[in-house]
């Protein structure tokens, strides 16, 4: 398996909305992917790999899997800060790791990684790395 120098990672702000919690107060588990979402957008916008990137290109990327580890609760009025990395692979996949931390005590919150795929205009799987893909990569030193 190769290793890689190059660490490709980005940043987003959340504003905990009352629309967010529960009748606890706590952010409801479901918001969480949203926030995974926004980190995606911030990422993809930096670096150039954005679903209309993605699209213009010829191709979706939808999520096949999505793990979330929650380790203490947000509430209403916090913000928090969710980190984004991309994990380098050869693959025909696009794999994120995230960080999600209170800002105002750095506390983590969650941890959380997500895995796209590629499919065709016709929704078909593609199993090998798109030409675009591979030229990202190459463009930002990830070969």
């Amino acid at each position: 398996m190769k290793t890689f120098a190059i660490r490709l990672e980005a940043s987003k702000e959340i504003n905990i909305r009352f629309s967010e919690v529960d009748s606890m107060n706590f952010v409801w588990h479901g918001a969480y992917a949203l926030y995974l979402e926004d980190a995606r957008e911030t990422f993809g916008n930096r670096y150039g790999l954005g679903y209309l990137d993605i699209f213009a290109n010829g191709y979706y990327a939808p999520l096949v899997d999505l793990s979330i580890s929650y380790k203490k609760p947000l509430v209403y009025g916090t913000k928090a800060q969710v980190e984004i990395v991309y994990r380098p692979t050869e693959a025909a996949k696009i794999l994120f790791d995230y960080r999600i931390c209170n800002l105002s005590d750095r506390s983590l919150i969650a941890t959380a990684s997500t895995v796209q795929v590629f499919l065709d205009k016709n929704y078909q799987l593609v199993w090998g790395n798109p030409p675009f893909y591979e030229a990202w990569k190459q463009k930002m030193g990830l070969l």
